[in-house]
């Protein structure tokens, strides 16, 4: 039996699967219907389950698939001129914050990623946005933010979700905005674990798994886009991510 089936049999006779399986049909839900949510939501239910030098490596694939997946339609919609700084700046940033993923304690790690989801998540409850002008350099200190946090935990969405929600734009154009952000910083975010021996046959035996449920719920949600209405989509999805926060720092 060769080390990836191995693996592979491993992970199916192993209860944490059927977990992983539902959060990430949940996650794909929410990243077709808003732009957001596989990040937000998968790293820290995955460093939960198997521990985030295993669960961020599987996020960060599946990141680069469903981004790919939702790029084509959004890239005519996006606003390029503010997305392209925050997403260079974010691109050039995340090794950086790679650097803690692979030397950081995990137990701490983990509980960090619970704790920026959990402000994120009653950050969005609460209604406050930034309101100001998106001046470049602003922009370039978002996107910097976010590609150290990127790189650290796999969750780069919070400052640039709460910095980009608040202009003016109607619900299309923000996910649109969204969908390219993430695509710009997809690809060069598996680089530093792969480099760093994180993207293991552990990692690729849970991608074959959860890759294809993702996949499939993403396009289920984007159709949702245009029946759901946002405000129960906002009940839903903020008391989730309040809730998974909650569950990862405290584990």
């Amino acid at each position: 039996m060769s080390a990836f089936t191995a693996e592979l049999a491993a992970v199916l006779s192993d209860w944490r699967i059927v977990a992983a399986l539902v959060v990430t049909a949940v996650a794909g839900l929410m990243r077709g219907y808003s732009g957001f949510g596989t990040a937000i939501l998968l790293a820290p239910a995955y460093s939960v389950l198997w521990g985030p030098r295993v669960g961020v490596p599987v996020m960060l694939l599946m990141e680069l698939f469903v981004s790919m997946q939702l790029l084509p339609k959004a890239l005519g919609q996006a606003d390029r001129r503010v997305i392209l700084p925050i997403g260079a700046a974010a691109v050039a940033m995340t090794p950086v914050g790679a650097f803690i993923l692979l030397t950081a304690d995990q137990d701490v790690l983990r509980r960090s990623i619970g704790a920026l989801v959990l402000v994120f998540g009653l950050l969005l409850m609460s209604g406050w946005r930034y309101h100001g002008s998106r001046p470049l350099a602003l922009n370039i200190a978002v996107g910097t933010t976010a590609g150290l946090l990127k790189g650290a935990t796999g969750v780069s969405g919070p400052p640039v979700i709460l910095y980009l929600l608040a202009g003016p734009e109607e619900a299309r154009r923000h996910r649109a905005n969204l969908i390219l952000f993430f695509a710009c910083i997809a690809v060069v975010s598996i680089i530093p674990p792969a480099l760093g021996g994180l993207m293991g046959w552990a990692v690729l035996a849970k991608l074959l798994l959860l890759l294809p449920v993702l996949l499939l719920c993403v396009p289920i949600g984007a159709r949702l886009f245009h029946v759901i209405p946002e405000r129960w989509y906002r009940r839903f999805a903020f008391g989730l991510l309040v809730t998974t926060g909650a569950i990862t720092l405290l584990a």
